[in-house]
């Protein structure tokens, strides 16, 4: 097939849209639904009706992916530059475990701020924006270990129950929580740490159902492939701060909780779930991070489980173990998902400007990247490599159609239909 041809099928195929059958009623995914490593995944669903995914920073500056329907994720760029990057406790540690929310009209992200191995020099920070897909900024330290006397303080969560806003925190050396500022920026003066579980767990999630509180951990090691041993777990009560107890009724803070998911052939370590989020059709869906079997190097990738609530009211995931094939989330219709800034294999690329004469390339990682703009013929008009991002600049190149070519480490080579 020509060069013209075959931009001419890419094109057309670009222009069709995806039309379900009348008599197609149901529609299947595969896990993992995102392969690049994502550990610690946290999920918002955004004004603009997408949700947003923030993760522990393999890439630098927190990755950013979104989504329409929580199967296709596509790369939205970084919370965080080198420049708005929090540095202000932990200088050398990395930016673990995130928790995304939206508080008094902005997006507010608490994060970890961490080093291995340095339980008492970690600690929990927090930063704002206006929009879901970057520019986070006023980083700040809420606490660290060492000033609160609690051991690891990483993994925050927070939620906001009967008008007050909370947060819960902890790995490994007991699961606290603390009342917040109506602003979510500052613990609230006054306002001590109280103890809800014991060292068993991190990675608290709470979700409200039905009148209880379900407390969610993650059990067991959490980075050593397929010798991990990593797993949900759970307990309820009656009220935000406890007591938490198992099915058996025996108290979290004595490190009682029931299974809630664990790992199955095709999946290791399983664990460290986002919150709870509704589909259109009211079904409860979680995401978290496991090690693939068949690609245990890949890191930890990132899986989607519908939850259900069983007649007890505890929730459970098919089989406690991760699915490999599931139906889809129900939401609003089977359109094809268009956004401003198109996105391939974890690549996003943007215009800068109105004229479109200039745009940039964003790789999901600080890995180098090769780019060339072919015209309709096939011919080269214009080559460059770059690590992380670059700026092409087409305005010396004919108005028209042309096709970008992009090839490196972050995953396999793909081109993209542009037009200046």
């Amino acid at each position: 097939m020509s060069w013209a041809r075959g931009i001419y099928t890419l094109l057309l195929l670009a222009m069709t849209p995806v039309i379900a059958s009348a008599d197609e009623t149901v529609k299947t995914y595969n896990n993992p639904v995102i392969k690049y490593s994502l550990p610690d995944p946290t999920v918002i669903k955004a004004a603009d009706g997408y949700f947003y995914l923030y993760a522990t920073e393999d890439t630098h500056n927190v990755p950013i992916y979104r989504s329409k329907d929580l199967v296709t994720w596509r790369y939205a760029g970084t919370a965080f530059t080198d420049a708005t990057r929090p540095m202000d406790f932990v200088p050398n540690g990395a930016i673990w475990a995130p928790d995304i929310n939206y508080v008094n009209g902005k997006y507010v992200l608490y994060y970890s701020k961490s080093e291995w191995g340095k339980t008492w020099e970690c600690g929990i920070g927090v930063a704002v924006s206006d929009r879901p897909d970057r520019g986070f900024h006023d980083a700040h330290k809420l606490f660290i270990s060492s000033e609160v006397n609690i051991e690891n303080c990483i993994d925050p969560f927070f939620i906001q129950d009967d008008g007050r806003n909370y947060l819960f925190w902890g790995s490994f050396h007991d699961i606290y929580g603390v009342e917040l500022t109506a602003d979510g920026l500052a613990v609230k003066e006054g306002c001590t740490p109280q103890k809800i579980a014991g060292g068993l767990i991190e990675a608290t999630m709470i979700v409200k159902h039905d009148n209880y509180y379900y407390l969610i951990g993650s059990a067991g090691s959490c980075c050593e492939g397929a010798k991990s041993t990593y797993r949900l777990v759970m307990a309820r009560s009656r009220d935000l701060f406890g007591p938490y107890v198992d099915r058996n009724g025996k108290s979290a803070v004595g490190d009682n909780f029931s299974p809630l998911l664990n790992k199955s052939p095709e999946v290791y370590g399983p664990g460290h779930c986002s919150e709870f989020v509704q589909d259109d059709a009211g079904q409860t869906w979680v995401l978290y991070h496991g090690f693939q079997a068949s690609n245990v190097d890949g890191g930890r990738v990132t899986y989607l489980d519908r939850v259900q609530w069983g007649t007890d009211g505890w929730p459970q995931i098919k089989g406690m173990r991760p699915s490999t094939e599931a139906e889809v989330p129900v939401f609003g219709s089977t359109a094809v998902d268009c956004v401003e800034a198109t996105a391939d294999n974890n690549c996003m690329i943007q215009p800068l400007g109105d004229d479109l004469s200039m745009f940039r390339i964003d790789s999901p990682d600080d890995q180098w990247f090769s780019w060339r703009l072919y015209n309709l013929s096939g011919s080269l008009l214009d080559e460059g490599q770059a690590r992380h991002t670059a700026i092409v600049d087409t305005s010396a190149i004919s108005r028209g159609v042309y096709l970008l070519r992009l090839s490196g480490k972050f995953g396999t080579q793909c081109e993209k239909l542009m037009k200046n």
